[in-house]
């Protein structure tokens, strides 16, 4: 880890790091808030010096500065003393003839799938990288508790975050999102990044769908927490479909807390509205020792 920048934060710091990925095959930047009191480690750490953490996927064309810079979620995490992690969103730089051509594919949108077809196969490797490479090397170098560990995104980072819950539920503890993707194999943006980096079969994205692993019988942690705009334009362009999240979960028992906010749009104004609430969310569900002021968090996103 190449320690890029240092900016203090509600006393707390956030810290922009670089390191080279051997999945990813190059140089991958992400962005960690550390709360007060919560420093830089190496070597062993005592389970009593590592906090939770709240990991963080973004959407389409987004860098992990678009969180950092547009959620306000720093205030949130110093009060609940937790670790925000920030990867970025695809490689950067591979020289694949079209990666910079669509803002829907290619660099800034890795999906978040392991990519099975040429050219992509070579380095977008989006779900390895975060759920193996990403979050070993910010465990061994900085105090996150892999024990308490939940997930959140935003749109294509919704849909990511609710993937990865659903595969890894060994890994994460609680999982929550803002507009996802929730059915990609039905969607234009699904379809597109699907085919190219997974090829034709459809029984390969259903691997990378939220909708379609709840129906082979995927849980997760149990529990889903969406929030959604309903002055989303992306909804009613029947890109997100957060209408078939709520039949799979009714139908699988699985229990979804899904707010339909009023004049709420995609953008990150509706993410910085409700980001505190939504740590809230998860640090309750985590029961990390540290966390006394979760359920203060959560409280007061339920009054609003």
């Amino acid at each position: 880890m190449k320690l890029l920048e240092t900016n203090r934060c509600f006393e707390g710091v956030w810290q922009r790091y670089s390191h080279v990925s051997a999945l990813c095959q190059c140089e991958m930047t992400f962005s960690v808030y550390l709360p007060p009191g919560c420093e830089s480690h190496s070597g062993a750490m005592a389970p009593g010096d590592r906090k939770p953490a709240l990991l963080w996927l973004s959407g389409l064309t987004c860098t992990d500065q678009n969180f950092v810079q547009k959620a306000h979620a720093a205030a949130a995490a110093s009060a609940a003393g937790c670790i925000l992690l920030v990867p970025d969103t695809s490689p950067r730089g591979l020289n694949i003839d079209g990666e910079d051509e669509r803002y829907d594919l290619g660099s800034g949108a890795g999906f978040y799938v392991d990519a099975t077809e040429s050219p992509w196969r070579d380095g977008y490797q989006m779900f390895s990288y975060i759920t193996e490479e990403f979050l070993t090397l910010v465990a061994e170098q900085l105090p996150v508790s892999l024990e308490h560990l939940g997930v959140a995104g935003h749109s294509m980072g919704g849909h990511g975050a609710l993937i990865m819950a659903l595969k890894r539920p060994d890994l994460f503890r609680s999982v929550s999102a803002f507009a996802p993707i929730c059915e990609p194999s039905k969607c234009d943006w699904g379809q597109r990044a699907f085919s190219a980096y997974l090829g034709s079969d459809q029984a390969e994205w259903a691997e990378y769908d939220a909708c379609s692993l709840i129906r082979q019988g995927a849980r997760g942690p149990g529990r889903i927490r969406v929030e959604q705009g309903d002055a989303d334009d992306f909804l009613e362009a029947g890109q997100l479909r957060p209408e078939s999240l709520q039949a799979v979960c009714e139908d699988a028992g699985i229990e979804l807390e899904y707010q339909l906010r009023e004049g709420y749009d995609h953008s990150y104004f509706f993410i910085q509205t409700f980001i505190a609430g939504h740590l809230g969310y998860h640090l309750v569900q985590l029961k990390h020792p540290a966390t006394g002021d979760a359920s203060a968090l959560q409280t007061g996103l339920a009054s609003r």
